[in-house]
């Protein structure tokens, strides 16, 4: 593998970690000299405060300016420009293969509010001593280096992921990286032996510098029997992360499991009337039957498993409760879900937590099954549920949240508490992955990133089929790093939607002695979990923003709609307590600007948030190459159609720019699926009803349209 993969990059960034070094003393000068530097190759430099008048800055920092997630020749031109300017013998490299990057809006190691000098001054601390480590592995050394990673980790806007990454860029050969995409290959893939994973001193535990030498040291000897180095260990983990989200994504046909978005809810009975409960309990494992399918992994898809089902049976019915749980148990099922135990509609024996993966162990009874998991289960207590089970013997009910926490509400589960919160994981996404998904250049999503993060709320406004929804939730998820469900939310606001959905209010009971409780709403909910977590970004995401009552809506929080306001307190007014928008809260709303029964926004709403335009992309690099691989000459010959109809209703005195076509409508499809009848579809169904719409009373408009793109598909 070390012939055929060029890590090139090692010896440059090795010299610059030196380089940097001479500057400990003189960080002003480092300052200044990294501003020349961005002025000369014509970018604009990232923020490195919040005043923008930074005269400090850590290594690490530096390291981020040219190892955040950007297009490689983006990267490459940033070394380039410091090689220059530091003269650098190392060749700078053009392979980046290996290399983990960190996210464009949380790039800054130290504190971002100020120059920070005691933080900044320890992180190049930690720099030295973890070069120094590296070079002579001296014991006075790692304890210092013990307590400094602890110290970084613990800055506010750090975790050990960043950190370690820190680490790893400018030492790869001797530390090991736990970003998302490392921890998620270590510890969930099987990609290595489950009996040496379990060995690793970070197994199951919160982190601590102690135990992170501990993993890095046995991953290294490990991998040393494998004549693998980190550098190589990184890119196997990054190239079949790829790999998974591809399949997730539906490229190659199977039925694949979903991304790793959190903890799920299940319901699970453990044998007919919970005969294999006391057994469970005590042996801390959940299995179920359906023996006669062997090891479930052997199943591509759903369909294999009914088949196998339907033969052993000799019956040709349809087998659907038993054919999904028994997929659903072996691949969608994951560490960190919660469980909760039926016995018949009504009762409910207790919950636990899925401590391992899908395990066969052929070896067990078969009354006793061989289809089982690890959990950990934490109370065997019977009560009785507040609603009935389904009448299958397992189900996924996470969708149906009021259920979920009314079950919660009975064992007093705190999702806040750590042995929840060390099992979320969730499925890397870089901005890379936002620039290949949403026909955006690289410039525009900078802009938007700078938007949001210069106003902490932001409206994504444009015509219908541009694409606002598909891209506010991956923008969120490219600024998070990974798809990461439990920090973005979605709603829709409509004429009817109100304070009480939005916020809290009173709704009826089934309880007599009370008709009446508080209910809260989806932001007061949002708001209390990103609160609990304020070292990590939350977004919350607002459909048709403009078809609510915002004044309603908001009621008394409206003024802490204001970036400078979050973090105030303000009384709500159904309770006598205290609430603040946290200052990780950032709110992104959606608006159809060719929705004619729309109100004016008004401008106390405008000042709270910026506005950017999503236009329609067809001139974009990434619709164009879609274009060429789709290489279907109807389908080219509509798309300029659609352009010639865009630049008539840009020029429309009763329309404009915002009732442009959006390129949405003729994403999706494949070479092997277009067609002159899906395209028809599209013009039929999508596009002329639309248009009926705009020229309601310009019939003839309709009819000349309709003719033109009807006929460039003839």
């Amino acid at each position: 593998m070390a012939e055929s993969l060029n890590f090139d990059w090692v010896p440059f960034y090795r010299e610059v970690a030196q380089k940097l070094l001479s500057y400990k003393d003189n960080r002003a000068t480092l300052v200044a000299e990294i501003k020349e530097v961005f002025a000369s190759i014509g970018l604009a430099l990232s923020k490195l405060n919040k005043r923008n008048d930074a005269t400090d800055i850590d290594p690490f920092t530096v390291f981020g300016l040219f190892n955040k997630r950007a297009l490689p020749e983006t990267r490459i031109k940033i070394m380039t420009g410091l090689a220059q300017k530091w003269n650098i013998s190392a060749a700078v490299p053009q392979s980046l293969l290996g290399i983990p990057v960190i996210m464009p809006l949380n790039a800054v190691f130290h504190p971002f509010e100020e120059d920070d000098t005691p933080n900044i001054s320890l992180l190049w601390r930690l720099f030295e001593v973890a070069l120094s480590y590296a070079e002579s592995n001296d014991a006075a050394k790692r304890a210092e280096l013990l307590t400094l990673i602890d110290s970084a980790v613990n800055m506010r806007s750090n975790a050990f992921g960043k950190v370690t990454m820190g680490l790893y860029w400018i030492a790869p050969e001797t530390y090991l990286n736990l970003d998302s995409r490392n921890r998620w290959y270590i510890f969930e893939t099987n990609k290595l032996p489950t009996d040496f994973v379990k060995t690793l001193p970070l197994y199951g535990q919160k982190f601590s510098a102690l135990l992170y030498l501990g993993t890095m040291e046995k991953i290294r000897d490990f991998l040393k029997t494998r004549g693998q180095s980190f550098m190589e260990f990184s890119n196997d983990a990054y190239q079949y992360s790829e790999e998974v989200n591809a399949i997730i994504a539906g490229e190659d046909g199977n039925d694949a499991p979903p991304p790793n978005d959190g903890v799920n809810y299940w319901t699970y009975a453990p044998g007919e009337n919970a005969r294999l409960w006391d057994d469970f309990y005590k042996n801390g494992i959940m299995g179920i039957g359906c023996n006669e399918l062997g090891d479930i992994r052997q199943y591509k898809t759903k369909e294999d498993i009914r088949k196998v089902f339907q033969e052993k049976g000799k019956s040709s019915q349809s087998f659907k409760n038993d054919t999904l749980a028994s997929w659903q148990f072996a691949n969608e099922m994951k560490v960190g879900d919660i469980v909760f135990v039926k016995k018949g509609t009504k009762k409910i024996l207790g919950w636990g937590i899925v401590q391992s993966d899908y395990l066969y162990d052929a070896s067990r009874d078969e009354s006793s099954y061989r289809n089982i998991r690890n959990v950990d289960w934490k109370v065997n207590e019977e009560k009785e549920s507040p609603d009935k089970f389904a009448q299958k013997m397992l189900t996924k009910v996470t969708d149906y949240s009021e259920f979920v926490n009314q079950l919660k509400e009975l064992y007093s589960i705190d999702e806040s508490g750590p042995e929840i919160e060390q099992t979320k994981t969730a499925s890397p996404y870089t901005s890379v992955d936002f620039l290949n998904e949403a026909y955006m250049d690289e410039a525009e999503y900078d802009l938007v990133c700078n938007l949001l993060e210069r106003k902490q709320n932001i409206i994504l406004q444009g015509a219908p089929g541009v694409g606002k929804t598909f891209i506010a939730k991956r923008l969120a998820y490219s600024i998070i790093g990974e798809k990461d469900e439990n920090r973005v939310q979605l709603i829709q606001f409509h004429q009817s939607y109100s304070y009480e959905d939005f916020i809290m209010g009173y709704r009826p009971t089934e309880s007599g002695d009370k008709p009446f409780e508080i209910k809260y709403g989806a932001f007061y909910d949002f708001c209390k979990k990103a609160e609990d977590d304020d070292g990590n970004k939350y977004f919350f995401i607002i459909d048709e923003i403009n078809r609510g009552n915002i004044s309603k809506i908001f009621g008394e929080l409206f003024m802490l709609l204001e970036k400078d306001k979050h973090g105030e307190k303000i009384r709500l007014m159904y309770k006598n307590e205290q609430f603040t928008i946290p200052k990780n809260v950032f709110i992104i709303g959606m608006m159809n600007t060719a929705d004619r029964s729309l109100a004016i926004l008004d401008y106390a709403l405008r000042r709270r948030f910026a506005f950017y335009e999503i236009k329609p992309a067809f001139e974009s690099r990434g619709f164009k190459e879609y274009q060429t691989r789709l290489d279907n000459p109807l389908f080219n010959k509509l798309i300029s159609c659609v352009k010639r109809l865009n630049a008539a209703i840009k020029t429309d005195s009763s329309l404009g720019k915002g009732f442009c076509i959006g390129h949405s409508y003729f994403c999706g499809l494949t070479p092997e699926g277009i067609s002159e009848t899906s395209l028809d579809a599209i013009i039929e169904y999508e596009i002329i009803p639309l248009l009926e719409e705009y020229w309601f009373d310009e019939l003839d408009n309709v009819n000349n349209w309709s003719d033109q793109l009807r006929n460039s598909i003839r």
